[in-house]
């Protein structure tokens, strides 16, 4: 499967189309899902420009408002997590994830999902540890604070990722503290020395972007920072094997898995904004090829059962004020998630049918209460009470 990764998008959805369809034509291949690592800006109307964290100057509609109408559609299945510079009305009302437009796919403010068999995870906004451990207390109209809180990731959103086992691809907006020990740091402060002053020994500036090479291992815990990882088993080219010890020597055990990290840019002339990976399509229990499927089956975006499990486990735990309840122990979590398990299996697979496909439960609508309806359908599919309000 053909993956496009892009760093943050801020509104250009048409350049960053035109860049894909671009690729596909020189390099004779199809992409088969984007997936966009926040400040993505699904700006609908003039309503929510002003939910939007960012000066004056940089307020501007963008390109999704069309795609949200019906003047453009996405040219293939996009996956999008948020930032900090977001329409924060519109993902807020999308809480659990949902269709922002056709074919565009909001993860939530955490999630994951299936595409083919591949299981996607994502984490959206920024780290800020005086909000950290806080509830979801922003209410509507947001104030100038509560607009910059709202993008700020909560514990309780860590916690419930903390429980997926292995997702195949994360998204986050921040990159993961320390990863810059893992690659040509010299090399990358020599091309980008402007970082988050708490991340590298250099001043810096916590707006600019740090550019990590092809197949490189940079990162830095600074806002507007995009990681794509993807799980593989390497192999050890130090290895020796004696031609006389084949036979005699018992096997190594399995490489351990490895993780990539792809670090982008955002979408402007002369950056690394966009690159396409392969990932295998897994033979999974949601959404996988058949047997005997076409060298390109149909892309089919599905509920990951995990992680509808993991949802119903922690929503007693769903805060909507400061105060966020003490959590349960890890052993504990793990033991409701196990339950839950099987409460999906029995009441929300029958629901969905064997392919846990999304659009058997959430479909795109246009109007003041259609991200709102799709919420409403996501908690009844789980029989939980919708808090999203």
């Amino acid at each position: 499967m053909k993956v496009a990764v892009e760093g943050c998008c801020h509104g250009e959805l048409d350049a960053i189309y035109g860049h894909i369809q671009s690729l596909e034509t020189q390099k004779r291949y199809k992409v088969d899902v984007l997936l966009i690592c926040g400040d993505f800006e699904a700006i609908r109307d003039s309503h929510d420009l002003k939910t939007m964290a960012v000066p004056e100057k940089y307020r501007h509609m963008g390109d999704f408002h069309k795609y949200y109408t019906g003047q453009a559609t996405a040219p293939l299945l996009t996956l999008v997590i948020g930032g900090n510079h977001e329409a924060s009305n519109h993902l807020w009302e999308l809480y659990h994830g949902g269709w922002l437009a056709p074919n565009i796919y909001f993860l939530g403010h955490a999630g994951c999902v299936q595409v083919n068999g591949v299981r996607i995870a994502g984490a959206s906004g920024i780290f800020k540890q005086y909000d950290y451990r806080s509830g979801h207390f922003e209410r509507q109209p947001y104030d100038h604070s509560a607009m910059r809180s709202i993008c700020h990731i909560r514990e309780y959103n860590v916690r419930r990722l903390a429980l997926l086992s292995s997702p195949d691809v994360f998204l986050s907006h921040d990159w993961p503290s320390g990863i810059t020990q893992h690659g040509d740091l010299d090399d990358l402060l020599r091309r980008k020395p402007h970082h988050h002053r708490n991340a590298l020994p250099q001043p810096g500036n916590p707006d600019e972007i740090t550019l990590g090479d092809e197949g490189g291992l940079f990162d830095a815990p600074s806002s507007g920072a995009k990681v794509f990882s993807a799980s593989a088993a390497p192999q050890n080219p130090d290895e020796i094997t004696l031609d006389d010890e084949i036979e005699t020597v018992e096997p190594p055990p399995p490489p351990p898995r490895e993780t990539r990290f792809l670090a982008l840019d955002k979408c402007l002339p002369r950056r690394q904004f966009l690159e396409v990976v392969d990932i295998p399509a897994q033979q999974g229990e949601a959404g996988s090829p058949s047997e005997g499927a076409s060298q390109h089956p149909p892309v089919v975006l599905s509920y990951d059962p995990e992680w509808l499990a993991i949802t119903r486990a922690f929503q007693p735990y769903l805060s909507r004020g400061r105060k966020q309840e003490t959590y349960p122990d890890p052993d504990s979590a793990r033991a409701a998630v196990s339950r839950e398990w099987d409460w999906v299996h029995a009441h929300v697979q029958p629901k969905l049918g064997d392919g846990w496909r999304v659009d058997a439960c959430q479909r795109f609508a246009r109007g003041a209460n259609s991200a709102h309806q799709q919420t409403e359908a996501f908690a009844t599919l789980l029989e939980m009470e919708n808090l999203v309000r």
